[in-house]
């Protein structure tokens, strides 16, 4: 499946504008038939055909659910725990793609804090 370039493009200049001491630690790579964007090896958002794959805090899900045009991600039948797809409707203006962008980071970096408190550090 291809995925959308003109959305990576915007990804790209988001995480450099919005993120720029985080883009260092962003590394891009093709998964789910597309791109997944990854910080310090946590997956926060990716490109999967038209569609914006994010990564989202637990405590924001079912908020983030209830918006029109969010879904679960789900690729086998059941849906992937912290996972939406974003129509490109929920995404349309930059400043909605930075919101997913960072609720991917936070997501990423919550789970960096667990791995650093869980390991005594």
């Amino acid at each position: 499946m291809a995925y959308n370039e003109k959305l990576e493009a915007q990804i790209n200049e988001i995480w450099l504008e919005e993120f720029p001491r985080h883009h260092p630690d962003v590394e891009v790579k093709k998964m789910f038939g597309g791109l997944v964007y990854l910080y310090r090896g946590k997956m926060t958002v990716g490109i999967v055909g038209d569609n914006l794959m994010a990564r989202i805090p637990s405590g924001e899900m079912q908020q983030v659910l209830s918006e029109d045009h969010v879904r679960p991600m789900d690729f086998t039948g059941r849906p992937l725990k912290e996972f939406v797809f974003v129509d490109p409707t929920g995404f349309s203006e930059a400043t909605q793609l930075a919101r997913w962008i960072r609720l991917g980071l936070d997501h990423a970096r919550t789970q960096l804090s667990k791995i650093k408190s869980q390991s005594g550090r």
